[in-house]
């Protein structure tokens, strides 16, 4: 099994076959709410003849500023599915439905995961909701924020961001390992980035208690933006780690840490969970980060990783409706678009911002050709 000879050991148990089929069958989910999505966004019509996704997006009556990115992404998607004909070079690639729009019910999607392994149903909750929304967001009569993240949806993302969702618990998985190898013998001062509502301090703090180093952890401190997650994360890690001196503070990784109280040069590790692709100003954040470490101190991020540029990755179909997703300050040799990064992206950011030592695992790079859905890994870079 080609696995077996791409993956490193310690994560090839986690990327057995079961949880292969809940991610094809997400993907397949995503998929087939895309196709509902065009459907109702009045797409079909518009693409009747060959269009850009300028000439799109005017016609269906978008809002330019928020449909450039979600409406470029679903005409792309579609498209390499085979739905859309797609001729042109970027930027004016032309697209257009050749036939009929296949029915395809996303419903019995959702049923075979339920039957196959119901932990990952929040993932689908999630992916429904955006859908439902979708074409009000890209008309702008209300915001992809307002509809994904109002105090009414704070129990769905409790349930997504969950070490009990198979489908995101892989990423706090292979990001305590990471975070395992890079944390000094000695251990020292740990500070989490957008730690939401907990679950991936849980998952590197339980590694740490199953290895005997807990107790090496000087101070964890705890950091998020959102004050309700910020409040949850709180109580459910006091209660389940009552040993570990925590801290917890609002933090802004767009604003210098020291507003949050973040002493330079004083911590082992600084880590974060599918946070640093949402920074308005990547090099900016970095470089709070660098500052914030002590030497030789590493920064562990467990991040969704675009195999190939340009590529569409299943995830972004709920995140690009936020705009902090869709429109970070760009750097052309290394940040050339909004959401996530690619191996050769990540390792020329890290090295651009004062860190060295770069490794991504599982190596995507690798992996890529023979599994271009494989996109979860841990990016690790010493302080230089």
């Amino acid at each position: 099994m080609k696995r077996a000879s791409l993956l490193p050991p310690e994560i090839l148990p986690l990327f057995n076959d079961e949880f292969v089929r809940s991610c094809d069958l997400y993907e397949e989910y995503v998929f087939r709410l895309t196709l509902d999505v065009f459907r109702r966004a009045g797409l079909p019509a518009v693409c009747a003849r060959p269009v850009t996704t300028d000439e799109a997006m005017a016609e269906a009556g978008f809002l330019p500023h928020v449909a450039a990115v979600p409406l470029d992404w679903i005409l792309r998607g579609l498209a390499a599915r085979g739905v859309l004909h797609a001729g042109g070079e970027p930027p004016n690639v032309r697209y257009r439905l050749p036939g009929d729009l296949p029915e395809l019910d996303p419903a019995p999607v959702r049923d075979a995961q339920a039957r196959h392994d119901p932990s990952a149903l929040p993932s689908y909750a999630i992916a429904g909701l955006a859908a439902t929304h979708y074409p009000t967001v890209l008309r702008g009569d209300t915001t992809g924020e307002s509809v994904l993240f109002g105090p009414e949806r704070i129990g769905a993302w409790f349930d997504y961001f969950s070490n009990d969702n198979v489908l995101y618990a892989i990423s706090n998985t292979i990001g305590a390992i990471a975070c395992d190898v890079s944390l000094p013998e000695a251990g020292g001062m740990i500070l989490e980035l957008g730690g939401g509502l907990g679950s991936g301090a849980e998952a590197l703090l339980s590694r740490l208690s199953s290895k005997g180093r807990a107790a090496s952890v000087s101070t964890y401190r705890f950091t998020e933006l959102s004050i309700p997650f910020l409040r949850r994360g709180q109580k459910s890690l006091t209660a389940g780690f009552p040993d570990v001196p925590f801290a917890f503070a609002r933090l802004d990784m767009n604003k210098p840490f020291a507003e949050a109280g973040v002493a330079p040069g004083a911590y082992a590790l600084v880590h974060g969970v599918n946070t640093l692709h949402v920074a308005t100003d990547l090099a900016f954040t970095l470089g709070e980060i660098r500052n914030a470490l002590a030497p030789g101190g590493s920064l562990v991020i467990s991040e969704c990783v675009r195999p190939f540029p340009g590529q569409t990755v299943y995830v972004e179909f709920v995140f690009n409706l936020l705009e902090a997703f869709r429109k970070p300050v760009l750097e052309p040799a290394w940040r050339p678009n909004g959401g996530f990064l690619t191996p050769e992206q990540w390792t020329a950011g890290l090295l651009a911002c004062g860190f060295c030592d770069v490794r991504i695992v599982p190596d995507i790079a690798a992996l890529r050709e023979t599994y271009p859905s494989f996109v979860v890994a841990a990016v690790s870079a010493a302080r230089a």
